[in-house]
C-alpha cells in the first residue's frame, strides 16, 4: 500500500498558513446559525457533523467545553466497519501533532524539577548530533526555531513510507546526517518534527524514564486521564481503538484501511478519548501539574521572539490563531489516517476537540462551531 503521497501526511512549514486558511475559509464549511446560544450548541454541532453519521464509514468524536462544562459531546460514524462498532466519546483515537503539547509539558515539567534547563545544548542529552557552528538549544527543540530538517520528510525522500516501524536510533541517525543546519538556530520558524522527537529522546535520558512513563507519572495519572498514553509499544493492546481509513482508490465509494507500524513518539503518538482531553483543557485554569502553580500554564502558553525581533509563532506544543474574531490557542494535527484538533478561546473559557479517524477538515470544523458560538456569560 502506497502511502506517502495521496494518504495524510504529516502537518510540516504549511502548518501555520494552514490555520490562517482555515480560518478565513470557515465559511466553506456553513455555521449552524449566527450567534448560536449554549442551548443550541449541540443541535448545531449534530448538523454539521451530519455527513459522518453513517454507518459505513469513519467519523469524529467531539467535545465542546464552556466555562468547565461539557456543553455538547458525541461520536458520529464508525470506529470500525469491520465490527460494526460505533464511534462514542469514549473512543480511542491517535491524535498525531496535538500530542506536542504533552511532549512540550513534560520537558517544561523537567525544568521545573531542575532535571533540564530550557538553555541547555542539544548536544548535552543527545550527543550524537553534530556539533554546529552555533549550538542547538532545548528552547529551539521547543519553538520549531532549531534550523533542523523533517526526519520524516528525511525518511520517505529515502524511499520509505510513514507506514514503516521507525527505530528510534534510526530516526537520530538519520536528523544527525544533517552537515549544516537550514538557519542559524533561534533566528527562523520552520516547523519539523524532528525537535519534538528528539524531546523525547531528552526526557528519556534526563529524567531515565521513557516519555510514556515520565508523562503517565507527571501528566495523565495525576489528571485522571485514564485513557491516554503515549503509544511507544505497537503491540500493545487497547481497548476501544478506533482503526483508521481512507477512501479506496478503486472504489470511492468504499474505505480501506491504514496499517501502520509507526511507533515513535514525541511528535506523535498519544492515544486517547474527548473525555480524557476535557480534563487536559481545564487544567489551563487550574494547573494540577507540578508544583500546582499558574507559572506552569504561563509557560506553556508562551512564545518566543526570534533572534531578528520578530514575534515567535509557536508556544510550547501550541500555536495562536484567530476564530470568529476571537484569540484562540490549540493544535491540530494530520498522521497514519486520523485528524484532531484541539483548539481553546480562552477569553470565553470554551474549548473545542475534534478527534476523527477519516479525512475530515477539522480546523475548519472547529472554526466554524466556535465563530459562532455565543456561551451564556458567566454570572
Amino acid at each position: 500500500m502506497t502511502i506517502t503521497s495521496t494518504i495524510m501526511k504529516p502537518c510540516l512549514k504549511s502548518l501555520v498558513s494552514a490555520l490562517v486558511a482555515a480560518a478565513c475559509l470557515s465559511s466553506v464549511v456553513a455555521p449552524a446559525s449566527a450567534d448560536v446560544a449554549t442551548a443550541d450548541i449541540s443541535a448545531s454541532v449534530d448538523a454539521l457533523f451530519a455527513p459522518w453519521n453513517r454507518a459505513d464509514g469513519p467519523g469524529c468524536a467531539v467535545a465542546v467545553v464552556n466555562d468547565g462544562k461539557v456543553v455538547h459531546e458525541r461520536g458520529y460514524g464508525m470506529a470500525n466497519l469491520d465490527y460494526g462498532i460505533a464511534i462514542t466519546p469514549d473512543t480511542v483515537f491517535y491524535i498525531a501533532s496535538v500530542s506536542k503539547q504533552f511532549t512540550a509539558a513534560a520537558i517544561a515539567l523537567l525544568a521545573e524539577e531542575k532535571k533540564i534547563s530550557l538553555d541547555d545544548d542539544l548536544r548535552k542529552y543527545v550527543p550524537e548530533i553534530p556539533a554546529y557552528q552555533k549550538p542547538i538549544l532545548v528552547r529551539h527543540l521547543v519553538h520549531h526555531t532549531s534550523g533542523l530538517r523533517d526526519y520524516l520528510e528525511l525518511w520517505t525522500k529515502s524511499g520509505r513510507s510513514y507506514a514503516d516501524s521507525i527505530p528510534e536510533a534510526e530516526a537520530i541517525a538519520s536528523i544527525a546526517r544533517q552537515d549544516a543546519l537550514d538557519f542559524t538556530p533561534g533566528s527562523a520558524y520552520y516547523y519539523s518534527n524532528s525537535g519534538y522527537f528528539l524531546l523525547s529522546v531528552i526526557v528519556k535520558r534526563a529524567s531515565g524514564k521513557p516519555l510514556s512513563q515520565y508523562a503517565q507519572e507527571k501528566i495523565f495519572g495525576p489528571l485522571g486521564m485514564k485513557n491516554t498514553h503515549f503509544h511507544d509499544d505497537r503491540s500493545r493492546v487497547v481497548p476501544n481503538r478506533a482503526t483508521a481509513y481512507f477512501k479506496n482508490k478503486a472504489d470511492e465509494t468504499a474505505f480501506s484501511e491504514f496499517r501502520t507500524s509507526y511507533d515513535l513518539v514525541g511528535d506523535g503518538g498519544v492515544l486517547t478519548t474527548v473525555r480524557d482531553l476535557v480534563r487536559w483543557d481545564q487544567n489551563f485554569y487550574q494547573n494540577k501539574l507540578g508544583t500546582r502553580g499558574a507559572a506552569l500554564i504561563s509557560q506553556l502558553e508562551s512564545t518566543e521572539p526570534l533572534t531578528n525581533g520578530n514575534p515567535g509563532e509557536y508556544a510550547f506544543g501550541l500555536l495562536r490563531r484567530e476564530i470568529g474574531g476571537m484569540k484562540a490557542i490549540g493544535h491540530p494535527g494530520t498522521f497514519i489516517g486520523f485528524k484532531a484538533d484541539y483548539v481553546r478561546i480562552p477569553a470565553q473559557r470554551t474549548s473545542m476537540i475534534t478527534l476523527c479517524n477519516g479525512d475530515v477538515e477539522v480546523t475548519k470544523l472547529s472554526s466554524s462551531v466556535l465563530s459562532a458560538y455565543r456561551p451564556t456569560p458567566r454570572s
